[in-house]
């Protein structure tokens, strides 16, 4: 059976929230257990999975797929994509402004 994209997007995205969460990557610098530029990479790279992910749920959707199914998935993979965005901009330094 073969997964969807969308599916496999969403459920690697929960893996990288979980992996952020654990590694601390909200907590104060001295409590992190990765480095900074670790976790920005990490955020990045689960922003643009989720992303694709929902653009590839709504393109499937608008081609006629399984709406519930597609639509699910959509709306998890942007909401994590919005969650991955807002994570890297709030692990931005701003004293190198």
């Amino acid at each position: 059976m073969k997964l969807p994209f969308p599916w496999v997007a969403l459920g690697v995205g929960l893996l990288i929230v979980l992996l952020l969460m654990l590694t601390g990557a909200l907590q104060p610098e001295t409590a992190r257990s990765l480095p900074l530029l670790t976790h920005l990479i990490v955020a990045e790279f689960g922003f643009f999975l989720t992303a694709i992910g929902a653009g590839m749920a709504v393109r499937d959707m608008l081609s006629g797929g399984r709406m519930a199914s597609l639509l699910i998935a959509a709306a998890g993979c942007g909401l994590l994509a919005a969650g991955f965005l807002w994570l890297g901009v709030q692990l931005w330094p701003v004293d190198g402004i």
